[in-house]
């Protein structure tokens, strides 16, 4: 049986440098070149899944088609790589804990006294060989590699238990079959220094004491210190990187990668700068510009397999994405704007949507709020605004969110989209508003409303699902990608979803029309 090959991709110095578009990034270009791609996040956090987490403390909560509710990242494999997810492919601390606990438990441990190591190490170990065997491309078999995130910042205490895994999970595998990629911060600072206006100047001042005259240049300095610090951290932790992606606003210097690689102990050439580029779509293509791949086969004992990445399509699309200037405004109207990480998924839809319409996405974020009456008499200027954005929109969107919170702001905005014929889509929450406000404003049910928000409404519209609880929030709602069949094949759903007879959509609501 061939062995599967494994990369780890880990990040340093800050959060938020862009990880999992790394690792998506890495997966497409594997998979360009004819591999077989699966992908592993791994979360540090105590939470089970992200399920109960607000999106303001961690962004978009993700749906998988069995139903997971896992890392807005896995969103991005997805996109990236064109696979269907597992639960299982997103790790937490908790699930770790959880199925070690429940081991101890049943007795399994035999009366031992049970320990990070070995036993958390070990689960984590048996956890990501068992779950890199699951097929998530619809082929048969297991793939060709596993691309493996692990979340949050070396150094982090939350991540040591995993460090410590996968430092013996490399030792394991062995070499040629583990590749760590470390994904770093180049910080460029802009340094001013003093430069004399003539250089005859300094000849001169060398025989008379003469007055010099200096002007002022910015400098562009790029520093190392950062990455050799957090590679020195990551080594001390049992961990070499063989591959440095150095998050930079421009691209590295030679002096800089030489450098590096002295002080990192990576060849200069496996030194990769991902400055920033439009849209993450470039990415892909600044590694396989920079050889990743070939660095990656090289480290993986892979270069007889693979073949030269093919992505024509992806850059096609990456230059039309560039190109577009005939606008389209789309006016997101929500109760979490303050974090577009909230809404990434609705992001990406409308992304590709206006690149294959061939039109440049301005989206307006619209706080619910503000539509709000309320807001009128306590912040004018917030609620002037706010309806200003929503009549220059081209079309209107009402996400999905929980709370009550915004929501008369959201029927405001659907009452206005639907008299003014502006396109409008309603998703989640979105769907429950716009079937309010059409049952008051339409059908002269002035009260109707959702059970959500009014329990003991007369004209419920909207009900709590059977299938739901209310006393146990993670996990509890309808998840995951269902099955809906159209009774008639006449109307306008069907010819919407393109004439078919049934459509396979992912939910995650406790509520429902």
């Amino acid at each position: 049986m061939k062995k599967m090959k494994y990369i780890l991709v880990t990040g340093g110095v800050v959060s938020g440098l862009g990880k999992g578009v790394t690792a998506s990034s890495i997966g497409l270009l594997l998979k360009a070149c004819g591999l077989r791609v699966t992908s592993i996040k791994i979360d540090p956090y105590l939470n089970s899944d992200a399920g109960t987490m607000s999106p303001f403390e961690h962004g978009e909560v993700f749906v998988l088609d069995d139903g997971g509710e896992v890392d807005l990242d896995l969103g991005n494999y997805e996109r990236f790589l064109d696979v269907k997810l597992t639960r299982d492919n997103n790790i937490t601390t908790g699930k770790i804990y959880q199925y070690v606990l429940d081991k101890e438990r049943r007795g399994d441990y035999l009366g031992k006294t049970v320990q990070v190591v070995p036993h958390i190490t070990d689960a984590i170990q048996e956890w990501i060989e068992r779950v890199a065997m699951i097929p998530v491309d619809g082929k048969e078999g297991p793939a060709d590699v596993c691309v493996i995130e692990l979340g949050g910042t070396i150094g982090d205490i939350e991540s040591m238990p995993f460090i410590e895994a996968l430092g013996q999970f490399s030792y394991r595998v062995g070499a040629g079959n583990f590749c760590l990629i470390h994904v770093s911060l180049v910080p460029v600072l802009n340094v001013v220094g003093e430069q004399m206006i003539d250089p005859l100047f300094a000849s001169w001042n060398k025989l008379i004491n003469w007055p010099m005259n200096f002007c002022h240049l910015v400098y562009h300095v790029q520093k190392t210190k950062p990455t050799q610090h957090s590679v020195r951290g990551l080594r001390g932790l049992g961990l070499t990187p063989n591959i440095l992606a150095c998050r930079s606003t421009m691209a590295l210097d030679d002096n800089v990668k030489e450098k590096l690689s002295q002080f990192c102990h990576v060849p200069a050439e496996d030194v990769i700068t991902l400055y920033d580029v439009p849209n993450i779509w470039h990415v892909p293509l600044l590694l396989r510009d920079q050889k990743a791949h070939e660095a990656i086969f090289k480290v993986l004992n892979l270069p007889g397999i693979a073949k030269e990445p093919s992505l024509k399509e992806w850059t096609t699309r990456t230059e039309i994405c560039d190109g577009l200037h005939e606008r389209v405004r789309i006016a997101i109207v929500g109760k979490y704007t303050g974090l577009p990480d909230s809404y990434l998924s609705v992001l990406k839809a409308l992304l590709h949507a206006s690149v294959a319409c061939r039109k440049k996405l301005v989206v307006d974020w619209v706080p619910a709020s503000d539509l709000e009456d309320m807001t009128e008499i306590e912040n004018l200027d917030a609620y002037k605004a706010a309806w200003k954005l929503l009549k220059s929109a081209d079309g209107v969107l009402v996400p999905g969110g929980f709370g009550d919170r915004g929501v008369q702001g959201k029927i405001l905005a659907a009452k206005y989209a639907r008299e003014n014929r502006i396109p409008f889509f309603g998703i989640c929450l979105g769907m429950q508003v716009a079937v309010i406000e059409f049952a008051r404003s339409v059908l002269g049910l002035t009260d109707a409303n959702s059970t959500e928000f009014d329990p003991s409404t007369r004209n419920p519209c909207v009900i709590f699902m059977p299938e739901g609880s209310k006393t146990q929030m993670g996990g509890t709602m309808r998840l995951g990608s269902r099955r809906t069949y159209f009774e008639v094949m006449d109307c306008k759903s069907v010819k919407l979803y393109g004439n078919r007879r049934y459509i396979d959509e992912r939910h995650r609501h406790r509520y429902e029309v």
